[in-house]
């Protein structure tokens, strides 16, 4: 069991959260969470590259020079592969690099990935986090005061909200995202983890839910 010690916005330590990593994930499977980093990373590709055949490389299709006599090597097209400025002779064409995996398997790598946050002490817990209006200034003093600036920074919430969101993502190395839509990628790109108390529990509820 890990006892987390809960900071207010001033870091200040106004109490202790209780989570077991062993309740979230049993074990730390590094191949599954190798796998579903590398299938989320898959997933963002664009695969929009493209190169054009001989085909459809500008240039006249005819017989260069004739075939015999002139002592060269014999010729066709200026659109040959071999040539300057000819198509490329294996084209790379767009393409879907995208694929899914097992949805249990993917749910399982994030509660992997938050255990092994919580096991390495890369996760700060502050006991509630909101704005009456957007404060980049603000958020950037909660997190000097967390000494969480200049490390590349998850914030996790419970629910979205806009004031949070829109304070921190003009923060370099800083993201926002709820506990619903959190994965392994998202979780274990950056070096630490700031989650709100609330979302603490919803992690915690959603785990038992499916565990049950």
């Amino acid at each position: 069991m890990a006892k987390l010690p809960i900071y207010d916005r001033t870091g200040s330590q106004v109490g202790e959260y209780e989570i077991d990593p062993a309740a979230l994930a049993p074990r730390i499977n590094r191949q599954l969470l190798h796998d579903v980093v590398v299938m989320y990373q898959a997933n963002a590709r664009q695969g929009s590259s493209k190169t054009k055949t001989r085909a459809e490389v500008a240039g006249s299709t005819a017989k260069m020079y004739r075939q015999k006599g002139t002592g060269n090597a014999r010729a066709g097209s200026r659109r040959s592969g071999v040539r300057r400025g000819g198509g490329h002779i294996h084209a790379i064409k767009p393409r879907d690099y995208s694929y899914r995996m097992n949805r249990k398997a993917v749910r399982a790598a994030t509660r992997m990935a938050i255990a092994s946050k919580i096991a390495d002490d890369q996760v700060v817990v502050i006991d509630e986090l909101s704005f009456d209006q957007p404060a980049t200034k603000e958020m950037a003093m909660i997190l000097k005061a967390l000494k969480l600036s200049g490390s590349s920074t998850l914030v996790a919430t419970a629910a979205h909200d806009a004031n949070v969101y829109k304070s921190a993502k003009n923060l370099p190395k800083v993201s926002v995202s709820t506990v619903s839509d959190l994965n392994a990628l998202a979780v274990l790109s950056p070096r630490r983890m700031l989650v709100t108390k609330a979302a603490l529990d919803v992690i915690k509820e959603r785990n038992a839910s499916a565990a049950s």
